[in-house]
């Protein structure tokens, strides 16, 4: 039973924060039109279609860890996220956060993997309907799995200014 409570506290931790961000590239102070902007800066193209695609992945990757529901799915998701976000927005800035560097995505990619490993816990919608897609296995797709989708991405539409890269 603690295990459930800690994994619950765990997904309420980091769910909704991931949602948070989501919601925020869509209708915070710059709106939608400002998260276009910031990712043409970082050299993500075509920058519209990857604010959209990063605002809607962090929500459905935040709703999914935090209902507990395809657990490892949604972490495979926060694993691609970071690690796109390490390498355009944090890349080069040192490891400190409060710095601009990586040290928040590496942090946030290495729990939703160990979420994956561990599982939602029984206050879950995957233990609800039967799911079992937690343990070693799960942990080494989502993280293998959301760093493959992330390199795909970079390789496909990373193309920063000269100044940038």
């Amino acid at each position: 039973m603690d295990l459930d409570l800690g994994m619950l506290l765990l997904r309420l931790a980091l769910g909704p924060m991931l949602v948070l961000h989501g919601l925020n590239k869509i209708a915070g102070a710059g709106g939608l039109a400002g998260t276009t902007g910031w990712f043409e800066s970082l050299g993500l193209r075509p920058a519209a279609v990857h604010a959209r695609v990063a605002a809607a992945t962090e929500v459905g990757a935040g709703v999914l860890v935090t209902l507990g529901l395809l657990t490892s799915l949604g972490a495979a998701a926060f694993v691609g996220l970071m690690a796109v976000a390490s390498f355009t927005d944090h890349r080069g800035k040192g490891y400190f956060v409060f710095k601009g560097g990586w040290e928040y995505t590496l942090h946030v990619g290495i729990v939703a993997v160990a979420l994956a490993a561990a599982g939602p816990g029984r206050w879950s919608l995957d233990h609800a309907l039967g799911l079992d897609v937690a343990g070693v296995r799960w942990a080494a797709v989502a993280a293998g799995a959301g760093l493959v989708l992330a390199a795909l991405l970079l390789a496909t539409s990373y193309r920063p200014s000269p100044n940038r890269s």
